[in-house]
């Protein structure tokens, strides 16, 4: 089947406050819609035409706007940004932190069955209209809230600390050593994030000592072994892109001077999804060499539809929602054995100077976490690197890379890789 190629996209500055800004979701939608249509250079135009010609669609990721805002259908919100809008389908897709993936997923199939030309995906969350604790509940439903969540302050941070505890358990791992590996993941991130400009935690201050030293003033447990640093971010934030059939792209490279070999394109993809608690996913993985096996097939599945493996990828960008998810990723990723995902860390492999670069962009610890966004912002950057447009965080010679976008407890699983000839 022919190619989808990525023409560009922009995502929001993730340090921005917009209830403090008294900015509303519309206005959070005009702004991405509108810079991603000037730095793509697509005009309303263009958009009227394809829309006149039924071969344009619009695809939203996005996780609990009904609790953050009060807000659902925002399939529909496209029409508060231009008329051009006006009878353009489109719809809102969930998967909990893949919902971006989701709306990558489906606008993917539409242009490959033919129907649509150009696909628009927007992941857009805002979540910084409530407390951190309410905040933790409403993210509890990514999780069986009833039996996972309910009840429970900051369920997540306690379920990624369940992984933790279960990673040392199922490895015999030291569990010094292991919180040593968990502190140097955020500090990796935190320090690529200072290169991002539109990153959130860019002009913050963490060093290795204090990513390290938990149970203090700065750094205070959140849920069982994990501590603030080992935690994404509440974020405010949107990521757009534009997905293009083979066809539509050889002629926007033709309007824009640019060559189709240089475009970066989806080459893989791999969708699992995995029991939903966590306790069916540590049975389940009793006599499975890896812990989380769903991931890791996920990521499987993408290298195969690719015909790629990890040795030809050059960079990363996964789902560090806490760092005790990066720690398991490693493995599933194929940068290490399962069980060995120190030797990644602890070698410097994963690190922006090392040979497998992880989060260049700063992931979601440094670089922000506005759930139904992250999906798609992980795809804007692979694209950002394949293109040698990532600016400071630019991994020399990018020619392949994947993302690893997962929802819940490792719930859904979505890997892509992207990559140009």
């Amino acid at each position: 089947m022919s190619r989808v190629y990525i023409l560009g996209g922009e995502q929001s500055d993730y340090e921005r406050n917009w209830s403090k800004e008294g900015k509303t979701l519309a206005g959070m939608f005009r702004e991405i819609i509108e810079d991603g249509l000037l730095l793509t250079n697509i005009s309303i135009e263009e958009i009227n035409k394809l829309n006149t010609q039924n071969k344009v669609g619009a695809f939203i990721g996005n996780f609990a706007a009904e609790n953050y805002l009060s807000q659902g259908h925002l399939g529909a919100f496209l029409t508060e940004v231009d008329e051009v809008f006006y009878g353009l389908p489109s719809a809102r897709y969930e998967a909990a932190c893949a919902s971006g993936s989701v709306a990558i997923d489906t606008a993917v199939a539409k242009i490959k069955s033919q129907e649509y030309d150009l696909a628009i995906v927007v992941g857009i969350e805002m979540m910084k209209t409530v407390n951190s604790k309410l905040s933790g509940s409403f993210l509890g439903s990514a999780a069986y809230f009833e039996k996972e969540a309910e009840g429970i302050d900051f369920p997540f941070p306690n379920l990624f600390s369940k992984l933790a505890d279960v990673t040392i358990e199922k490895y015999n791992l030291d569990p010094n050593r292991y919180m040593d590996n968990l502190a140097e993941i955020s500090y990796i991130n935190y320090s690529n994030a200072k290169r991002n400009p539109k990153s959130q935690t860019r002009n913050w201050f963490m060093n290795k000592s204090q990513s390290s030293q938990r149970k203090t003033e700065s750094n205070p447990l959140v849920g069982g072994r994990l501590s603030v640093s080992d935690c994404s971010q509440t974020t405010d934030g949107a990521a757009i892109v534009f997905l293009a059939s083979e066809e539509y792209a050889r002629d926007y490279c033709r309007a824009n001077n640019l060559q189709l070999r240089d475009m970066p394109y989806i080459k893989g993809y791999g969708h699992r999804v995995a029991p939903l608690t966590f306790n069916s996913k540590v049975r389940e993985s009793n006599n499975e060499a890896y812990l989380l096996k769903w991931t890791r097939t996920a990521v499987q599945d993408a290298y195969s539809r690719a015909g790629l493996n990890v040795e030809t990828m050059d960079l990363f960008e996964i789902h560090d929602c806490f760092t005790s998810s990066e720690y398991a990723s490693l493995s599933c990723l194929g940068l290490t054995q399962p069980g060995r995902e120190f030797e990644a860390i602890e070698s410097g492999l994963i690190s922006f100077q090392g040979s497998k670069p992880v989060n260049p962009s700063g992931g979601l610890i440094g670089g922000g976490h506005p759930v139904g966004a992250s999906g798609v912002r992980m795809l804007l950057d692979l694209y950002k690197q394949i293109s040698n447009n990532a600016g400071d965080y630019q991994v020399e010679g990018a020619k392949n890379a994947m993302m690893l976008n997962i929802g819940g407890s490792a719930t859904t699983n979505y890997s892509f890789i992207v990559g140009k000839d």
